[in-house]
This record gives structure tokens, C-alpha cells and sequence, in this order.
């Protein structure tokens, strides 16, 4: 019996596309357990109040929403955020950017260089939060000073300038940005040098034709060409800046307080410090909304710029 030909098609379609969903039906049930169905489940808790324990829900509306807009603490505390956020952008980026045009050049024990400068990312928040903890540390121990920083300082007479680094409201948030900042700027480097191998070099070889020097050829060649690149590093910055929390809790211990609080921290206080779960997603949902509109609004930028 002869097999219809527009029915032995519609057979092969069926069986390839079934093939195909089979494939990626695994990843589609992780990502719906663990992202889709925990985004729809806070957004349902932030309009309830609920201490996280009890099976008892009440159903609020917005109520955790107004509450939040009055919420001074939680908005100094994005502030704090957009404060170690900028370090980052300035200094963190600055750095690797910089770094990135040295090893694109050719010069001696570059691989080596990119491997030293890809250290921090990968270490571990905590280690890295305790060894700075251990630098900045402003304790005495027969008479020495037991912080490496303060011990230096000590050792080569700028005695004045010891100070107690992160218990100082003054200089805290600062220290957690600088050692933030020191942390990341290893993914940018990477990023951004495998951004600049990828521009054609018989641009570079037709600057240098026409007598342009090198800060003509950074400013008209490689910046232009860097563009995209720099956005989706400064994207990338920003997101993570403005979530940072492991490095803060391992940095300051017990010595949490209003003046380094980020949003992040200000949602763990609210889970485990007054047990306002309803409150404490409606923190994240308003978080993740203004992460959401920063993303968009420089991915937007970012085409428009490339197609200027």
C-alpha cells in the first residue's frame, strides 16, 4: 500500500519536530521550575503579607508598594548601589579598558598578563571580602597594627593617614566599591580585549599611513569600533554592581549598618530580620524593574550609536 506523499511530509516534519522540542524539553522545565515560575510566585507575593512561615496569606494589592515608595532606608540604600556602581563604571572599566590595550599590543609575556589580570573574577566573593577584611583591618595587636594597609601606612611613615577603613560610615561604602571594583575588572578585560582583536588591523595600518598617532587612532578607530562592546560591558557593570551582596556581608560581618546597606541586603533584612516576605518581593520586583529599564535603555543606546 503506497504512502500518500503530502502525508509521509507532514510525517517527517512531525517526527523532526518532535525530535527537536525533545531536545530542549529538559532545559525548558529547569528554566520554567527555577525562573519562570519562582518570577510569576514573587510578583503574587509582593501584593500579600505573609512571614514565610505560617500557611496563612493575606491578600494586600499594592499595599507593600506604597509602603515602599516611603521606604527611605530602601531608597538610600539604591543609592548606596548607584554609588558603588558608578566606581565601578569609572574605575573598574577605566582599569580594564587600559589593560586590555596593553595586552592587544605585542609585547612580552602578554598571555601571562591575562591570565594574572583573570584572577580576582574567579575568585571566591567570600575569600575575596575575608582577604580585604584582613588589608583593611584597623585593630591593634601589641601595639602593631594587625590590617596590612594600616601596618604599611604605619611602617612608612604616613601614620597620619591610619584609619579605621570599614567602620568609618565615611569611608566604608568607598572601600566596598574599591575592593568591588578590584574584583570585577578582570571580566571587562576580558571582554573587552577579545572586543579589540576583533577589529581589522589594516585600519590601524591605514591610520598610521595617513599620520595619525596613537590618541587619534584610539579616539577615531578604536572607540568607534568598541562601541557595542563598551555598552554591553557597561550593561553587564551595572547589573553587576548593583546586586553586589556576598562581598558586603563577607567584607563587613557584624558590622552591617544604613550607611552600606544596598537593595539587596535591604531584601535579606526583610526575609530574616522582620520575617516581611510580601515585603521583601516587592522590594525585588521594584529592583528588578529598574535593572530591567537601565538594561533597555542602554541596549537602545547602544543601536543607536551604531547606527549613527
Amino acid at each position: 500500500m503506497s504512502t500518500n506523499p503530502a502525508t509521509a511530509r507532514r510525517n517527517l516534519l512531525f517526527k523532526d519536530n518532535f525530535e527537536s522540542f525533545a531536545f530542549i524539553l529538559p532545559a525548558v522545565i529547569i528554566f520554567s521550575v527555577f525562573y519562570i515560575y519562582p518570577f510569576f510566585e514573587t510578583f503574587a507575593l509582593s501584593m500579600q503579607k505573609w512571614n514565610g512561615i505560617s500557611l496563612h496569606r493575606t491578600f494586600i494589592w499594592f499595599n507593600n508598594f506604597i509602603d515602599l515608595k516611603d521606604d527611605k532606608i530602601w531608597w538610600n540604600a539604591l543609592g548606596h548601589a548607584g554609588y558603588v556602581t558608578f566606581i565601578a563604571l569609572t574605575l573598574q572599566n577605566a582599569l580594564a579598558f587600559a589593560l586590555a590595550l596593553a595586552c592587544d599590543r605585542e609585547i612580552r609575556m602578554k598571555r601571562f598578563y591575562r591570565v594574572v589580570f583573570f584572577l580576582p573574577p574567579v575568585l571566591s566573593e567570600v575569600v575575596v571580602g575575608l582577604i580585604w577584611q584582613w588589608i583593611l583591618y584597623a585593630g591593634k595587636q601589641d601595639g602593631q597594627h594587625i590590617g596590612l594597609l594600616n601596618h604599611f601606612l604605619d611602617k612608612t611613615g604616613f601614620s597620619h593617614l591610619i584609619h579605621s577603613w570599614l567602620s568609618d560610615p565615611d569611608t566604608a561604602l568607598t572601600c566596598i566599591a574599591v575592593v568591588h571594583s578590584w574584583k570585577g575588572f578582570g571580566w571587562g578585560f576580558i571582554i573587552l580585549l577579545a572586543g579589540l582583536q576583533t577589529i581589522d588591523r589594516q585600519l590601524y595600518e591605514a591610520a598610521k599611513v595617513d599620520g595619525a598617532g596613537s590618541w587619534r587612532v584610539l579616539r577615531n578607530v578604536t572607540i568607534p569600533m568598541m562601541i557595542p562592546v563598551i555598552f554591553d560591558v557597561i550593561v553587564l557593570t551595572i547589573l553587576g554592581s548593583m546586586q553586589v551582596f556576598v562581598l558586603i556581608i563577607s567584607l563587613l560581618g557584624n558590622g552591617l549598618g544604613d550607611h552600606t546597606d544596598v537593595p539587596v541586603t535591604r531584601i535579606f533584612s526583610a526575609m530574616t530580620g522582620t520575617n516581611q516576605f510580601g515585603y521583601a518581593c516587592a522590594q525585588g520586583v521594584t529592583f528588578g524593574l529598574i535593572l530591567i529599564f537601565v538594561s533597555f535603555t542602554f541596549k537602545k543606546l547602544s543601536t543607536k550609536l551604531k547606527q549613527a
